[in-house]
């Protein structure tokens, strides 16, 4: 039985991993990748935009680490098998997947948001979560051991005002990431999520540059200040790594006191 509490050695560490980031070239998305690799891993980064994904690569590269990258789009269920197929080929079977790529295109009252931006939102924050999923996950279960994080955001917990259809993507997410962790736990895959606050990226540039706005949300938060993109690596890296290895199905805010 003692072995059964021995320590880790390095916990956090994800050396010969190969972690593949949607919307990885920016914001939470980067600095996650970026924290992988400085951790060991292997990254795949992807987003719509191949000079953001160059750019990326090269961030990566620049920091010591071992970086691929392809422009896809994750909202397209061919975009997203050719992205897993290119990541397989240039660094093997996926042992992480962060779904981190989301969109807000309306932000405003809700009897205002047409059909299309409805549908292009959930399209993007959950339909694409899921294929992706769906497409690594089988890769995953088959070999009995996986690592799912997916980004979701406090505004799927409690609802948020003028960006209505953002705000139930993500409570939609936040279950679909419950489903999978009780659906899959028996194959070895593990599936979190993590709901950030308000952090400073440019998704959220609509928040944290209103005077007004930003400081009702800060007024809210038990830190009293904007988060940043690294702040939400840490608890990723974990998630990632063998240190969670007896947790999934986990809703972690990382918000700053936010939903208190």
């Amino acid at each position: 039985m003692a072995g059964l509490y021995a320590p880790m050695t390095n916990p956090f560490s994800l050396a010969a991993q190969h972690a593949l980031v949607t919307g990885g070239t920016r914001g939470i998305g980067l600095a996650i990748a970026e924290t992988f690799a400085a951790a060991g891993a292997n990254v795949t980064v992807c987003s719509r935009k191949t000079p953001n994904v160059q750019a990326a690569v090269k961030s990566i590269e620049e920091g010591g680490g071992q970086a691929f990258g392809i422009a896809a789009d994750v909202g397209n269920a061919f975009e997203i098998a050719r992205l897993a197929d290119a990541a397989e080929s240039q660094f093997g079977p996926v042992d992480v997947l962060v779904n981190n790529a989301a969109t807000n295109r309306h932000f405003g009252p809700i009897e205002e948001i047409s059909e299309a931006n409805w549908d292009h939102t959930l399209n993007v924050n959950l339909k694409a979560p899921f294929l992706v999923a769906q497409r690594i996950g089988r890769t995953m279960i088959g070999r009995g051991s996986g690592s799912i994080i997916n980004i979701a955001s406090t505004a799927g917990l409690q609802a948020a005002t003028r960006m209505g259809a953002y705000s139930v993507s993500k409570a939609a997410l936040i279950m679909l990431t419950k489903v999978l962790a009780r659906e899959w736990g028996k194959h070895g895959v593990r599936v979190n999520c993590i709901c950030p606050g308000l952090v400073q990226t440019e998704l959220s540039e609509a928040l944290w540059t209103d005077d007004k706005r930003r400081e009702a949300i800060l007024a809210m938060k038990a830190l009293k200040r904007i988060g940043q993109p690294n702040e939400i690596a840490g608890a990723a890296l974990y998630l990632a790594s063998s240190a969670s290895s007896f947790t999934t199905g986990a809703i972690l805010q990382v918000d700053g006191g936010m939903v208190i």
